[in-house]
């Protein structure tokens, strides 16, 4: 990736971090694109030649969420059998770590329950998810042996995705101060669920 690419990709995680916080402050309707410019510390034009909406300005960070645990997938050793492969990489992903972690799934939490208000920002976690599950088919068939094409590698990368994307919205729906459950437990949970089936 050249410096210029690297500068643009950058540019772009920092206002859609500054559109998850404004999204998860002030909900959809209290959020603008000038405010969001405004907290990224760009123009509203630069704003614009990045993204289309608003809501469009987050996708980078929901899409750099749903790499993390596929990298850890990819990382996972090759003799552990498939579903406790997709288990032990949701359950990393989800795991809390750092402050930064506990930054993120701040703005994921208040991202989808902004989203439940707003269509355009459920079409946005729509497609971030369905990207990542068409990501995902290529490191499945890798695992597998498998063409991406096949019907069990597909239904395995819509699996391991609905998994994940249930349980976030469900973590994202409860209360943060009664939740017995963490984002990792639920999406261990939701993972074992879905993918009891696989060999």
């Amino acid at each position: 990736m050249s410096l210029t690419e690297r500068r643009k990709a950058a540019t772009q995680l920092e206002i859609a971090r500054a559109a998850a916080a404004l999204f998860a402050e002030r909900g959809s309707d209290g959020t603008t694109a000038e405010s969001i410019a405004e907290r990224a510390g760009v123009s509203l034009r630069t704003f614009y030649r990045y993204f289309r909406t608003k809501q469009d300005s987050v996708a980078p960070l929901l899409n750099f969420g749903a790499r993390r645990w596929q990298d850890l997938l990819a990382e996972t050793p090759r003799d552990v059998p498939l579903p406790e492969a997709l288990e032990r990489a949701a359950e990393r992903a989800m795991t809390v770590r750092d402050a930064d972690d506990v930054g993120s799934l701040a703005w994921t939490r208040g991202l989808l329950r902004a989203a439940t208000d707003d269509p355009a920002l459920r079409a946005v976690w729509a497609t971030v998810n369905q990207d990542s599950e068409q990501e995902l088919l290529p490191l499945l068939a890798q695992r597998t042996g498998a063409e991406p094409t096949d019907l069990r590698v597909r239904l395995t990368a819509a699996a391991a995705t609905t998994a994940i994307r249930v349980a976030v919205e469900t973590w994202a729906a409860m209360d943060p101060d009664a939740a017995e459950q963490t984002v990792a437990d639920l999406a261990v949970r939701c993972m074992r669920d879905l993918t009891a089936g696989l060999a």
